[in-house]
């Protein structure tokens, strides 16, 4: 595989990552906001939705092979470190779900990062 293309085949793993954190976190905000303890999950919600708008915005600048991607994956790695931490609090199913995949999705984000370093 040359160079070219084992980067692009981490761009598209890297963006697919990405989009299924966008979708957990989405699921998981949507979820708490549903359930009867909305108050005791708030920074759950908080962290998911930061996370995936994070990642929706990661996956956007990686498509467009934008010059501050790379930047962008270590905020979206962040970001999703974040909401792994508060989501790895709670027992439902969603949670653990979302968890799993921001730590999938902050690796990916974290091997980007240092590509283009």
């Amino acid at each position: 595989m040359t160079t070219t293309q084992s980067h692009q085949s981490l761009l598209e793993t890297c963006i697919e990552a990405c989009f299924d954190c966008l979708r957990d976190c989405e699921n998981c905000a949507d979820a708490c906001l549903s359930g009867n303890m909305v108050q005791m999950m708030a920074q759950c919600i908080k962290l998911c939705r930061d996370c995936a708008d994070t990642c929706a915005l990661c996956a956007r600048f990686m498509s467009r092979n934008s010059a501050l991607h790379a930047q962008m994956c270590g905020i979206c790695a962040e970001a999703c470190d974040r909401c792994a931490n508060e989501c790895e609090k709670h027992d439902s199913d969603h949670c653990k779900r979302c968890a799993a995949s921001c730590r999938r999705c902050a690796e990916s984000c974290r091997q980007m990062a240092t590509a283009m370093a």
